[in-house]
């Protein structure tokens, strides 16, 4: 005989989650807002090595290194009211020279020995790069209207590596760019990065050994993100 008397039965009852009754506006501001962060972090993915060599560059120098040229620090960007245009008039946005590193010369067309000079020089501290030089274009700001010399512009636009003539306003120019004391706009050569910034000026008759120095650390420091070809 069963000695213990039966036990009532027991029920248990599981609460149950709500539905959700957000409001469909909110959620949809939340899908779009974590939408945004993942593109904020593909974009800083991608942009960590072009702060990386900059850091590199001017921010962490080892102790010792001396830079031949002035670098801009910051460096600056093209003037906004900057009009460049192309020998026969036609308007050229500054951001169509991104993309590629220039080393830049400034001054009129009627170009004398000096200027003459500096253009070869240009030319040289390209080929001097070697294998690294078709990630360097030259470029000559010319900086009023008179026409230039039909045998230099032949020279300066031949093959195998042609250089960039632009016409730009010396005004609009002289306020990104400085001179050394003593010196004018004019008798220096200039460093653009890709990214559209004017990172350097040369020394007035420069040492083209010491100048390529420059230019192979900067080349290696933007090595990881910098192509040749703009």
């Amino acid at each position: 005989m069963n000695e213990h008397p039966p036990q009532p039965l027991a029920l248990t009852v599981h609460s149950l989650q709500p539905p959700d009754l957000s409001d469909p506006t909110a959620a949809a501001r939340r899908r779009t807002l974590a939408g945004r962060l993942r593109m904020l972090l593909v974009l800083a993915v991608c942009a960590a090595p072009v702060v990386a060599s900059y850091l590199a560059y001017y921010v962490f120098q080892p102790q010792g290194r001396t830079n031949y040229g002035t670098l801009f620090e910051p460096p600056r960007g093209w003037p906004a009211d900057l009009a460049l245009a192309t020998l026969d008039g036609a308007s050229v946005a500054p951001s169509k020279l991104e993309g590629q590193w220039l080393l830049v010369a400034v001054g009129p067309a009627a170009c004398e020995a000096a200027c003459e000079r500096r253009l070869l020089i240009q030319r040289q501290l390209r080929e001097m790069l070697g294998r690294e030089r078709d990630r360097l274009d030259k470029l000559w700001l010319i900086t009023d209207a008179a026409p230039l010399r039909l045998e230099l512009r032949r020279a300066l636009e031949s093959p195998p590596a042609p250089a960039t003539l632009l016409r730009a306003p010396r005004e609009a120019l002289a306020r990104v760019l400085a001179a050394e004391p003593g010196r004018t706009l004019e008798d220096h050569l200039y460093l653009v990065d890709p990214l559209g910034r004017w990172v350097m000026r040369v020394p007035a008759e420069p040492d083209p050994g010491r100048v390529r120095r420059d230019l192979d650390r900067l080349l290696r420091a933007s090595s990881s993100w910098d192509r040749a070809g703009r």
